[in-house]
């Protein structure tokens, strides 16, 4: 059997990563008012992602890291239980649908009209997620990068 270490993709966030996380969870709280607010909702998001069955967790949790890597001037926090990054006005730009949620086939990045992603007439604000693999990795980071700019 393969030895599993902090870089392995398919067991979600690595103790190290957990750690980070609830580090600047920490950090956020002790700016004051406004920072522990940023670090409760931080906290709320981290909690509903923890809550998932453990293939939407993966998920969620890659997601996690890549939105909050492409676009980090986002907040997280939930936004109807869902783990969602908002911009600086408070505005949900996007949210991770896990399929449990709703029983669906498969999981979805929802783009909300904050989200800077208009291309003419009509444009995808939906994505389906069905694994987690380096191309749907760029995807997202590609969208979060257009959906802030």
């Amino acid at each position: 059997m393969p030895t599993k270490n902090s870089q392995t993709v398919s067991d979600g966030f690595s103790a190290e990563e957990r750690a980070a996380m609830k580090a600047r969870a920490a950090e956020l709280r002790a700016e004051g008012k406004k920072g522990a607010k940023k670090a409760d909702d931080l906290q709320a998001a981290l909690d509903s992602i923890a809550k998932m069955a453990p293939e939407d967790r993966e998920l969620a949790e890659r997601v996690h890291m890549a939105v909050t890597t492409a676009a980090p001037e986002l907040s997280p926090k939930t936004w109807y239980g869902m783990p969602a990054y908002a911009n600086a006005d408070g505005k949900v730009v996007v949210a991770f649908k896990n399929s449990g949620k709703f029983n669906s086939r498969y999981s979805t990045l929802e783009f909300q009209d904050a989200a800077n992603l208009d291309d003419g007439d009509m444009w995808p604000v939906s994505y389906a997620i069905q694994k987690w693999s380096p191309v749907v990795e760029q995807k997202i980071v590609e969208l979060m990068k257009a959906a802030v700019s």
